[in-house]
């Protein structure tokens, strides 16, 4: 006869009697486990994720419009004045997407407004979405007025910007009045938009600005070192150069 060793009803950690040990090991005290994030917390963080593809995928469909206008325009990054005052919030995500276009059409300040699918109106400077009003007219002027105000300072010169706002979405636009001193656009009239006004600069010229608007020190930005240009040794010495250590 064949005989079979007895199976356990119940697991070995849930057989022990209440205020036994435990067979654990014991835990260190100056660990902490971490801490299980808030539902609410997670939510808000899910939907600024969300948001900022979004965002980015809408610069990203503006931007695209200027590839048809040819190797004489750029487009230079407009940073953000919270970078520029060292004040960014890595969670916090921004309600529009901003950059420079320079050519020989002249310097914009474009803004970047996605409205998804839901309808638009604009009335002058005022912008209703989803039965809210952005201050989007009011934004594209500061971003343009504050890049005027950097280029400026860094030529020694006068240099205008135009501020632009460009909607991106595949909801209705309804314009019942312009805005004064700020163009509007969809972002597939945005190429179109910026050469409407001819040739106001030289080509030259535009790279120049381009190269201003590159530079770090332009907005305020301490320029990162490049690993290219760091020494182990000071100039003119080498590893045979270095004094024998005194015992």
């Amino acid at each position: 006869m064949t005989v079979f060793p007895a199976r356990r009803a119940i697991p070995p950690g849930r057989a022990l009697p209440p205020g036994s040990a435990s067979t654990d090991a014991p835990r260190s005290p100056g660990v902490l486990e971490p801490a299980r994030p808030n539902p609410m917390e997670w939510a808000r963080r899910r939907r600024a994720d969300r948001d900022a593809r979004r965002l980015e995928a809408a610069g990203a469909r503006a931007l695209s419009r200027l590839d048809h206008l040819g190797p004489a325009w750029h487009v230079a990054e407009l940073p953000s004045p919270d970078i520029q005052a060292g004040l960014l919030d890595l969670d916090g995500v921004a309600e529009r997407h901003c950059f420079l276009a320079i050519g020989p059409g002249g310097l914009f300040a474009v803004t970047v407004a996605d409205h998804g699918r839901a309808r638009v109106m604009v009335a002058g400077d005022v912008v209703q979405i989803n039965g809210k009003r952005p201050t989007y007219v009011a934004d594209a002027r500061r971003e343009a007025r504050r890049a005027t105000r950097a280029l400026s300072e860094a030529v020694g010169l006068n240099v205008p910007v135009a501020p632009v706002l460009t909607f991106v979405g595949s909801g209705d636009i309804s314009v019942y009045g312009l805005p004064k001193e700020c163009l509007v656009a969809t972002h597939r009239e945005l190429d179109r938009l910026l050469v409407a006004g001819g040739e106001r600069i030289s080509a030259a010229t535009a790279d120049k600005l381009y190269r201003v608007a590159s530079a770090p020190a332009t907005w305020g930005l301490r320029p990162q070192p490049s690993a290219a240009d760091y020494r182990w040794y000071a100039e003119g010495r080498t590893a045979a150069d270095k004094e024998p250590t005194r015992r």
